[in-house]
């Protein structure tokens, strides 16, 4: 087995925004990237400073969502570009990374 060089990109969105399922279609359906993971904060802030929490009296449908995926550099730049346009996400950062399996599994 070899490394490759990836591309991660991480969106930050809010739970209840009616984007989560959308996303995946692209990513999966459309754009067919490699690797996809969501993840539910329990608490989090953006850059209007109000912190979305969950607790036993209040159960927001606004806790944080981190959707993640990584695959070619390529392909996450124009999967990124199409979900900015179509879902106007504004909170996404990448990096470049390795992986140490075969994409074509």
């Amino acid at each position: 087995m070899s490394a490759k060089e990836v591309t991660i990109a991480r969106i930050y969105t809010l739970e209840g925004h009616d984007q989560l399922n959308q996303a995946l279609d692209i990513l999966r359906d459309e754009e067919k990237i490699f690797g996809v993971t969501i993840v539910r904060g329990i608490v989090g802030f953006g850059e209007n400073r109000k912190v979305h929490t969950s607790s036993l009296l209040t159960l927001s449908l606004e806790l944080p969502l981190i959707i993640e995926f990584y695959d070619e550099p390529e392909k996450v730049e124009k999967a990124i570009q199409i979900l900015k346009s179509r879902l106007d996400f504004k909170h996404i950062v990448s990096w470049s990374a390795m992986v140490h399996c075969d994409l074509t599994d």
